[in-house]
């Protein structure tokens, strides 16, 4: 939720589930339109690709006639005995003008059956004998000819009937030349196989376009591709001549037959391409109907988006009114909750909204009602377990203590030693008041010192003075309230326990601020121990159960239930150099 501004983040459910719903309606919408268009376009390329299949078969029939009427003329010629010996034995200058006469007789009778063609034919014999029906219509010279392409190619395969592309420049229309069509046969002897020459029957491809011009319109071509990719006639007149690899692409695919139609680029716009092949011509009859230009207007894509925008927007505004009347509760649930402080756990939040808004809202008032009467328990608890470690702290002058005390009087008191009798009696008395009789929790440093110092006399009268105690104590420290005996303990301990090899040595105590820290520290340059990095406390077993018992447990503990795990004691220690145990408490005023 952090792409969320923080002054909406009560409404968080809501706008994530906006988010998420407008999202989902908008991809849905996208994806719903998208495919009734496609699939509305895929429907009408059918049934296009279906009845343009028709045409096409229309002007496959165009072209079969056309190559009918060829054939039933070049089998006429083939099968012409004069037409054989005219184009295969020598002749005079009288022979051969009688030939041309009875060759020009017999040639009209077979161009009569394809007059509406417009087909020029030439015949070129061994002899060297040449024969044309209209020169002007093919301007191609006797020379030409039989040096060209074409002838090769014919005389390549002499038995099959070939069509193939002349482009004559320099020629009308308007001297940019004319582009013909031009179906060829050898002249071969059916029995001996003997070649005799060579026949052509030209058509100039504006009237060879004829075929299938009715057929065409603004954006729906034809295309007549050779197997060179070469295209040999088509409505688009600029394209003819030129060769194509993208039509050569296309015939490639849809030569498997598993296509009818392939959509496309070509000419720069997205077609739709159809293609048959036509055997007796050897070539590609493509149809490229412009899609944009077809289908265009069939499907209105504005309309249909402007439809499934108003259905979007509708389907939002019920969405997003009903998402806000559902999430309205939780949010107030939500904002209330939040504005509770972490420390008012009397503030209960209002029961309203939804089932599930009301569950949630009975659930935080009874736990707030669990967390009363657990923060009650936990408050009487604590406070029992103050007053009963400082009881216990408070008794620590055990009766062993007071009796070796008091033998020590009576022996002074035998020995006539008035004024070190009343001392000792008076530091006694001293730390009794102070230890059983003052039930506060905290006291000024100074009075915390005169306590340890009556201690200390006490523990000197009775065992000597092998251990000197010395006290460093800043002056601006004296007043500042510190929890009862947390120094006294580690004295002790010190006492008995920190010269059991050593003969003599001294116990310091500092008292000191250090920033906003009051700084207690009880040292000696005793026995020392060894104690863990971890917990500060010994590792020996007799001197943890030393440093682990109620005095200076108590004191720790105490100190961290009063003023948190940031304070507290630290022990460190060096076996035969000496213990050092630091207190570390916040600066506290009266």
């Amino acid at each position: 939720m952090r792409f969320i501004p923080e002054r909406f983040q009560h409404n968080g459910l809501f706008i994530t589930m906006s988010l998420i719903t407008v999202m989902t309606i908008i991809i849905v919408s996208v994806t719903i339109t998208w495919t009734t268009i496609r699939m509305s376009e895929q429907f009408f390329f059918r049934k296009f690709s279906i009845l343009n299949a028709k045409v096409m078969n229309q002007v496959k029939d165009s072209f079969e006639s056309f190559n009918y009427n060829i054939v039933v003329a070049a089998n006429n010629i083939l099968e012409s005995g004069n037409i054989r010996s005219i184009l295969t034995e020598p002749q005079t200058n009288a022979q051969q003008m009688n030939s041309y006469f009875y060759m020009e007789k017999q040639i009209e009778r077979i161009k009569s059956n394809f007059d509406s063609f417009d087909v020029e034919i030439i015949l070129n014999g061994r002899n060297g004998t040449s024969f044309g029906t209209g020169r002007n219509y093919w301007p191609i010279s006797d020379q030409e000819l039989k040096k060209s392409v074409l002838t090769t190619n014919t005389l390549k395969e002499p038995k099959r009937l070939m069509y193939q592309y002349d482009y004559r420049p320099n020629q009308t229309p308007e001297k940019g030349g004319e582009r013909f069509i031009v179906a060829s046969k050898a002249l071969m002897d059916r029995i001996s196989g003997t070649v005799y020459g060579s026949m052509f029957f030209a058509i100039q491809e504006s009237k060879f376009r004829k075929f299938y011009t009715n057929y065409t319109s603004s954006g729906n071509n034809v295309f007549l591709v050779n197997k060179s990719g070469v295209i040999v006639s088509s409505n688009q007149t600029k394209l003819i001549g030129e060769k194509s690899k993208d039509l050569m692409k296309y015939a490639a695919k849809l030569d498997d037959h598993s296509q009818q139609y392939i959509v496309g680029n070509f000419m720069g716009k997205e077609q739709i391409i159809l293609m048959d092949y036509l055997p007796s011509f050897d070539m590609y009859l493509f149809n490229i109907i412009d899609k944009q230009t077809v289908f265009g207007d069939l499907v209105d894509k504005k309309e249909i988006l402007l439809i499934s925008m108003g259905i979007v927007f509708v389907a939002l505004i019920i969405v997003l009114l009903a998402s806000r009347r559902l999430t309205n509760s939780l949010s107030s649930l939500v904002k209330q909750i939040s504005n509770v402080p972490k420390h008012e756990f009397n503030r209960y939040v209002s029961v309203t909204g939804t089932y599930e808004t009301r569950q949630i809202g009975n659930a935080f008032n009874s736990m707030l009602d669990e967390l009363h009467e657990y923060v009650e328990q936990l408050i009487i608890s604590q406070k029992q377990k103050r007053n009963a470690e400082l009881a216990a702290l408070q008794q620590q002058i055990n009766p062993h203590f007071l009796y070796n005390t008091l033998a020590s009087i009576k022996f002074m008191v035998q020995q006539d030693g008035k004024k070190e009798t009343e001392a000792m009696i008076n530091a006694l008395i001293s730390l009794l008041q102070n230890t059983i009789g003052n039930v506060s929790e905290t006291i000024p440093v100074k009075i915390e010192i005169e306590n340890l110092k009556n201690y200390v006399f006490i523990n000197q009268k009775r065992y000597g003075n092998r251990i000197k105690v010395n006290y460093f104590v800043a002056p601006d420290c004296m007043e500042y309230p510190v929890p009862k005996l947390i120094l006294q303990p580690f004295m002790e301990n010190a006492f008995f326990h920190g010269f059991n090899h050593k003969p003599e040595g001294s116990i310091n105590v500092l008292v000191w601020r250090e920033g906003e820290n009051l700084i207690c520290e009880v040292v000696d340059n005793g026995d020392g121990m060894e104690v863990t990095s971890d917990s500060n406390l010994p590792k020996t077993k007799r001197n943890q159960q030393l440093f682990s018992g109620i005095g200076v447990r108590n004191v720790h503990d105490r100190i961290q239930l009063i003023f948190g795990e940031s304070y507290g004691v630290t022990i460190s220690s060096d076996p035969g150099k000496g213990t050092k145990v630091r207190i570390t408490l916040p600066i506290q005023t009266k």
